[in-house]
């Protein structure tokens, strides 16, 4: 087995990617089907209508390299699909030409000629699957939608529904070795939400958590499937034989180390923010009858403290974590490609020595 074959094999199960025959309805496109759906459109009933979205594995790849590229800027793009069931299914993805900073993008007018454009000759080829959603990625700092992306995605939603919201970040997915995506629908200006449980905790930024915690009750998240058929094997074993040296090359620790720097400077941030919350220690007095709400009182506050520094602890987890692993993936090429045949047997009885130093870490 060739080392293309075993990286795209090892992105796979790291992804989580199905298998699908050829001959599957999920890639057939029945107009007839996509119409009544469309007339019927369930989702102006249910705001919670949908609940996964499933994306082509030839998609995803597409959408994480322009992610990739646009790195430190965000970026932006169009998804085509069709919706079967309560999932929505993404096909296909084609980047805009758009201008980026590192905390937002603009969609010009030259962007909407050009989707207008693309969309049209994309039925000439038999790519008839309508724009069902867009895609922009948030470099460094999660998969959320913060107060611009809300209005953008209430927008899509009124005027050209049904449609999703999916955010890549290209840095976490480079220093995870795992595609951190996320997919997200809004709710309706009036619509109260259910109270939900909380969600995965994830590490926002000290100068986005705000822009994250005003929002976050106006959208909701759908589970993301990633599928590939055997028709999308040649595909994707051709991207492998193009990128795989370079991925074997090419270290994370190097290649995102203003990410690492960022990350350390941000908990950091996070730390002192914390330290200057926690009162000094000092033994509990116990508390009379008509001090009950006081006592009550100086517990929240010592559970706001707490969250402060398990957070913050959580945060310095996950960035050693990252690190660990990067250090061990660079050991183990270091050590295979480095040694000399007469060393092979000392090498090798190293691995397992510096594997569980490195894991000793965590």
């Amino acid at each position: 087995m060739s080392s293309s074959d075993i990286a795209f094999q090892t992105f796979s199960l790291a992804n989580h990617i199905s298998g699908v025959s050829p001959q599957d309805e999920i890639f057939a496109f029945d107009s007839e089907a996509n119409k009544r759906i469309l007339h019927q459109s369930p989702w102006e009933h249910d705001p919670h209508y949908f609940k996964t979205c499933k994306i082509s594995a030839v998609a995803l790849i597409k959408m994480v390299i322009h992610a990739r590229s646009g790195v430190p800027h965000e970026i932006m793009g169009l998804m085509q699909g069709k919706v079967i069931g309560d999932s929505i299914v993404i096909v296909d993805s084609f980047a805009l030409p758009v201008q980026g900073t590192e905390t937002r993008v603009n969609a010009a007018s030259e962007a909407n000629e050009y989707m207008v454009t693309y969309v049209q000759e994309s039925e000439k080829v038999k790519r008839l699957e309508n724009v069902v959603g867009w895609y922009h990625s948030h470099p460094g700092y999660g998969c959320w939608l913060s107060g611009i992306d809300v209005d953008t995605q209430m927008n899509n939603q009124r005027f050209q529904d049904p449609f999703v919201a999916v955010v890549i970040d290209p840095n976490r997915t480079i220093s995870a070795g795992k595609v951190d995506i996320g997919a997200f629908r809004t709710y309706p200006k009036d619509f109260t939400p259910p109270s939900t449980s909380a969600s995965e905790y994830q590490s926002i930024p000290l100068h986005k958590i705000e822009d994250f915690g005003v929002h976050a009750n106006q959208y909701y998240p759908l589970d993301v499937e990633v599928f590939k058929s055997s028709l999308d094997n040649e595909l994707l074993g051709l991207l492998w034989k193009k990128y795989w040296v370079n991925t074997l090359s090419q270290s994370p620790l190097i290649s995102n180390r203003a990410y690492a720097v960022s990350q350390i400077a941000d908990l950091h941030e996070k730390l002192s923010r914390a330290e200057s919350t926690v009162s000094n220690t000092r033994p509990t007095i116990p508390a009379l009858k008509g001090q009950e709400e006081k006592s009550n009182g100086k517990q929240d506050e010592k559970k706001k403290e707490d969250s402060h520094l398990v957070k913050a602890v959580k945060d310095s987890q996950k960035i050693a974590i990252e690190a660990q692993h990067g250090l061990i993936s660079q050991i183990l090429k270091d050590i295979i490609f480095s040694s000399r045949p007469s060393e092979h047997s000392p090498q090798v009885s190293r691995v397992g020595e510096v594997v569980d130093a490195a894991m000793s870490i965590g």
